[in-house]
């Protein structure tokens, strides 16, 4: 019993003795820490030094300059720096940077095509069928939002075409810098959203901004024009989206008076006018004359 007792106090022992061992070599230690070589060679830095060897500017050995060209820019002594340069004088924008403007385009991207395109009236315009027909799943929502897209492309390719021959291609050329490139690309948009915006929907953000002095297209900022051509949208949406209801609506009340009159109360006249409101919208080739129509309404 004694010597199993001996044998369990070894290894406490053992332990007590490394952690002793640690505690006093541990503070006689010294950290030395150079900040080039000169300071290495003369050797007077002691352990007390430690946190002033830290402080100490001595990482850039060499002061900074400034440059004139685009070639001076590679020897600058800018190793502790963040900077953004340009990959020649003709301002033309370096790779890393050009990555970083094309993934914050591609976030903005959904909203900048729902508040500044055709997109948002289609949609709905493509809902208001969906539901005045009666289908509640047919077609499915990612039809209708890829057909919404692959639309939105088409009208807008006048815009996009004029965009890329304006702004784009003279920018990639150098011929424009960067100010010059947001002027002109954002003129065919402008231009697209002020025709499909009402004037009482302008006048109504250009009084909460008190802007009075407004007369030309120009002088409307984009924080006026972007949400009066929303609201435009949004009227102009609801206004065909109940033409389409109307003659579905017809339908559902000659249903509905139908069975009443022949004294079936229990049955749902929806589920009897549907498949004649889908017989009516396919005779009468209902896609062709919405989505058609709806391409006209922007021209």
């Amino acid at each position: 019993m004694l010597h199993i007792l001996k044998q369990r106090h070894k290894i406490p022992a053992g332990i007590l003795c490394l952690l002793l061992v640690f505690g006093v070599l541990l503070p006689l230690m010294s950290v030395e820490v150079f900040a080039d070589e000169e300071t290495r060679d003369a050797g007077d830095y002691d352990s007390l030094g430690f946190f002033e060897d830290l402080l100490a500017p001595a990482t850039v050995v060499e002061e900074q300059g400034d440059s004139a060209t685009g070639d001076d820019i590679r020897n600058l002594n800018v190793g502790n720096n963040l900077d953004i340069t340009y990959r020649d004088g003709n301002g033309s924008v370096s790779g890393a940077l050009r990555i970083m403007m094309i993934l914050t385009l591609m976030t903005l991207a959904p909203s900048l095509i729902i508040m500044m395109t055709s997109f948002t009236r289609i949609l709905i315009v493509l809902h208001f069928t969906r539901a005045a027909i009666g289908t509640q799943t047919a077609p499915p929502n990612q039809v209708i939002v890829g057909l919404t897209l692959f639309l939105t492309l088409f009208v807008m390719s006048p815009v996009i075409n004029q965009i890329n021959t304006e702004a784009f291609q003279p920018f990639e050329a150098g011929e424009i810098d960067q100010k010059e490139f947001f002027e002109k690309a954002m003129d065919p948009i402008r231009d697209f959203m002020y025709k499909q915006t009402m004037t009482k929907d302008v006048n109504l953000f250009l009084e909460i901004a008190h802007m009075e002095d407004v007369t030309e297209l120009d002088d409307i900022p984009n924080t006026v024009l972007i949400p009066s051509f929303m609201l435009s949208e949004l009227r102009t949406a609801f206004i065909i989206g109940f033409l389409i209801y109307i003659p579905f609506i017809v339908i559902d009340m000659v249903v509905a008076s139908t069975l009443m009159s022949m004294g079936m109360m229990m049955l749902p006249p929806t589920t009897i006018s549907m498949p004649f409101k889908i017989l009516l919208f396919v005779l009468a080739d209902g896609w062709n004359l919405v989505i058609g129509n709806l391409v006209k309404s922007f021209y």
